[in-house]
Formats: C-alpha cells, sequence, structure tokens
C-alpha cells in the first residue's frame, strides 16, 4: 500500500509558485492557522462554562433564590406543610386502593380494618445538618412523595431481544434528552411482564448501576417515550398528583439533588449503584405547589438558551473546518498572498531543482559503484584469510 501510495505521489501535478512566494503563503497559512486555533480552543471552553451555569441556575432554585422576590410579593399561599397533609393522604388512599386490589386478586375479603394497619407511614428526614431553606418550605424525603414504588426493572436474556415491545435502557437517555418509543430496541416479554413493567407519562425513572459519573441519572417519562418497558439497571417510581414531577425532575438533576440521591451508593470498580431505599431516604426541598411551578418555569426559561448555544458552538466549528480548508485552497490557486514581480521565476527555481536533483542523482550513482568495488575486494580479502586460516589448521585449502 505504501508503494501504491509513493507512485501516486509521483504523478501528481502542482503549481510551484516562486521560492519567496511559497515562504510567503506558509507564513500566512500558519497565521491563519494559529487565529482559527485561538478560536476553536475559545469554543472549546464553552460548554463547561455552560454547565456551571446550568448548575449554578438549578442550585439557586432549590436553594430558594429564584423565586426569593416572588415570595416576598405573594406571602399567603399554602405552605408546604399544608401540602404535606395532601400527599400523605393521598399516599395512604393509593395504598389501600392498591392492598384491596391485591387481597382481590388472591381471593380475600377483609371484614374489618385491621389490614390498614399494616400500612407504613413515609420514612421522615434527619434533623441534623440540613441546609436551611426558605420559610413555608420543608425538608423531606422522596419516599414521603412516592404513591408507586421504586421498582426495578426487568431482566431478559439477549435472545429476547430483536422484535416484541420498546424496551428503555441505560444508554437511552441522560439528563436532558431521551430516545422516542420509536427509537428504542424490541424485545419480546409476556403479557404479565409488559403489565408489571411498562411506562406511563408522569413516572420517574433512575438509574440504580452505572459508572459513578452516570450513576442516579433520571428521565420524566413523557408521551413520546411510550409505549415502552424499562430494564433492570434502572428503577422507576410514581409521585403524588398534588406533587409536580417536573419539579422533583430537576431537583434530581441539581448537585444537591444527584448528591443525596447517590450519597450510600455501593461503590465497585469502575461501578456504582443505588438501591430503593437509598432513593426513597434521599431528602428533597418542599416549596408550596404554586411555588414549584414557578420555579420549573423560572428554570426552563433561563436554562432555554443553553441549547441554542450549543448549537451555535457547533455550527461554528464546522465552519471552522470549512474556513481551514478554503485558506488551504486559496493558498495552492495563488490567491491567498500578493505576488512580487521581483521574485525569482519558478522556471528558473525549477531549472535549479532539476540540476541540484541530477547532481544527487549522479553522486548515488558513484557512490553504489565505490560500494560495489569496496564489497568485491573486501570479499576476495575475506577468501584470502579462509584459506589462510585453514593451511594454518592443517586443512586443504581453497582452490
Amino acid at each position: 500500500m505504501d508503494i501504491l501510495n509513493l507512485s501516486i505521489l509521483k504523478t501528481l501535478s502542482i503549481s510551484l509558485p516562486p521560492l519567496n512566494e511559497q515562504r510567503r503563503i506558509v507564513a500566512k497559512i500558519e497565521a491563519l492557522k494559529a487565529r482559527s486555533q485561538q478560536v476553536k480552543e475559545a469554543l472549546d471552553a464553552i460548554p463547561l462554562l455552560l454547565d456551571q451555569f446550568r448548575q449554578s441556575v438549578l442550585a439557586a432554585a432549590f436553594r430558594g433564590d429564584l423565586t426569593a422576590d416572588w415570595r416576598e410579593q405573594n406571602p399567603d399561599v399554602e405552605s408546604a406543610s399544608v401540602l404535606l397533609e395532601r400527599i400523605r393522604a393521598e399516599r395512604r388512599c393509593r395504598w389501600e386502593e392498591a392492598e384491596l386490589d391485591r387481597m382481590k386478586a388472591n381471593g380475600k375479603t377483609p371484614t374489618d380494618d385491621k389490614w390498614k394497619e399494616k400500612y407504613k407511614e413515609a420514612l421522615e428526614p434527619e434533623q441534623s445538618s440540613l441546609p436551611n431553606i426558605p420559610t413555608g418550605w420543608m425538608w423531606v424525603t422522596m419516599d414521603a412523595l412516592i404513591v408507586e414504588g421504586p421498582q426495578n426493572g426487568i431482566y431478559l436474556p439477549q435472545s429476547a431481544y430483536g422484535s416484541g415491545i420498546p424496551i428503555l435502557r441505560i444508554d437511552d437517555f441522560q439528563d436532558g434528552w431521551s430516545c422516542s418509543s420509536a427509537e428504542l430496541r424490541l424485545v419480546n416479554a409476556s403479557d404479565k411482564e409488559v403489565e408489571n413493567y411498562s411506562l406511563c407519562e408522569g413516572d420517574i425513572v433512575i438509574n440504580r448501576v452505572n459508572s459513578p459519573s452516570h450513576l442516579g441519572k433520571s428521565l420524566l417519562v413523557e408521551a413520546r417515550n411510550i409505549p415502552a418497558i424499562f430494564e433492570s439497571n434502572m428503577m422507576r417510581l410514581r409521585l403524588a398528583d398534588a406533587v409536580s414531577t417536573r419539579f422533583v425532575e430537576w431537583y434530581l438533576r441539581s448537585p444537591n439533588g444527584k448528591q443525596y440521591l447517590t450519597k450510600s451508593a455501593k461503590w465497585a470498580v469502575n461501578q456504582a449503584s443505588i438501591n430503593q431505599a437509598d432513593v426513597r431516604k434521599s431528602l428533597i426541598p418542599l416549596p408550596p405547589i404554586t411555588e414549584q411551578n414557578i420555579i420549573v418555569k423560572t428554570v426552563e426559561q433561563q436554562l432555554s438558551s443553553l441549547k441554542k448555544v450549543n448549537d451555535l458552538i457547533q455550527a461554528s466549528e464546522q465552519f471552522i473546518e470549512t474556513l481551514n480548508q478554503s485558506i488551504l485552497a486559496k493558498a495552492f490557486r495563488g490567491e491567498l498572498v500578493p505576488q512580487d514581480p521581483n521574485d525569482e521565476p519558478a522556471s528558473v527555481l525549477l531549472e535549479r531543482i532539476r540540476t541540484e536533483r541530477a547532481k544527487q542523482e549522479a553522486e548515488a550513482k558513484g557512490a553504489k559503484k565505490s560500494t560495489g568495488k569496496t564489497t568485491r575486494r573486501r570479499s576476495r580479502k575475506a577468501e584470502q584469510q579462509e584459506d589462510s586460516e585453514s593451511i594454518q589448521l592443517g586443512l586443504p585449502g581453497l582452490e
């Protein structure tokens, strides 16, 4: 392949400017390339700045900073403590409905209310070292907001993949984007498995096993993500209707939200995991529901420009690449630098190159002949030396 490429190179035609013009072209190309490299390095630094901005906005949102003025103007909204009582009532009601359905499926009919004593109240947050939050907010556990789950996903062998129902896998979503149902792989699952593991709009899916950098990433399931079931390396939870699921989703993507969620992670080589108990005891600041919706709106407004900036960065990087190619094209068309009539003509330069090349070839041939004579002399000398050694050893000499 190298020989073939070399033979092709020998047949290529190139335009040959005067030597001084060549030097001006090279200097101009390198100067322009240095400038485009500076621009590229500046563009490469922007994504990190955007991520820092995103994290700052989310941190401020869940400290209450983004809605401080709104709270001053709306002091009489329903407090988080009243909201929490409604959530607790809904949580218990949903549990009782599920328990009755379970008993009915098993052919049992309760004769009294003793079965209700099995209900477990939500975990309470540990009160030590909790950050300050605005008046009217409350620290609660995720368990207090969950009415169903967390539930781990389904494990199916690779032989089951290829057709069937779409299945959500950990590579199908990241913070801020997800594949639609139509883009997911298909898997064969039984009707019972589909019933138990189907995703619904408003579900929150949390990655429970992954590399440390991606552990705990979450997805709020939307209409575009269904129908689908979900794999075993994630868990699904459903929240009370009285809480904003989008508020919770944004919180789980915030620095504090991710920290509390993965606080008790179990570590292995290049991998970490969280379990259902970790999710249940994870802490979340709970504002009044009206303020939750204001926070979501404010966060999304402030972060809406990030995608536009990312698109602009990609377009700019593509433009730089096109510009670099354009510079090279202009250079070898003779359009990049001005010509100087005082430059030595290229024809004179070419003749000098030919003369020098002929001289080098002649010297190479002379050196080759000299090497050949030396090799022959050395061979004869070696033969004489062997004859001498043979005589000394009393062996027949070489004829």
